[in-house]
């Protein structure tokens, strides 16, 4: 398999879940991603600015290749309501061949 067609789960973090299914609608539709999770109400905590947060948030989990990384990430960059989105891109060493297959197919 070529580099480019390694499968990749990127996570990013949404303010709500309004923003979280209308951007990951966006990816899809552009074809950047297979699929997008959203896994509501998840609690963020973090330093920002030397004030420690915590916040609400939706986490966005999605499935693209390494071949559509860096469109999908200048995507989510000029889409995203934050200063600095959450995109943190974590290989796939195995699965289900039927899927992976899927994903590489829908990108």
């Amino acid at each position: 398999m070529k580099a480019e067609e390694r499968v990749l789960v990127v996570l990013c973090t949404f303010p709500d879940r309004d923003q979280a299914r209308q951007i990951g609608t966006a990816l899809v539709e552009r074809q950047l991603v297979a699929c997008v999770n959203l896994v509501p109400e998840i609690e963020s905590i973090y330093r920002w600015e030397g004030k420690i947060c915590r916040e609400g948030e939706v986490l966005g989990v999605m499935k693209t290749v390494a071949g559509r990384f860096e469109a999908l990430r200048e995507a989510i960059e000029e889409l995203h309501p934050y200063e600095m989105p959450e995109v943190l891109a974590l290989p796939v060493e195995a699965g289900s061949e039927g899927y992976l297959k899927w994903v590489r197919g829908e990108v």
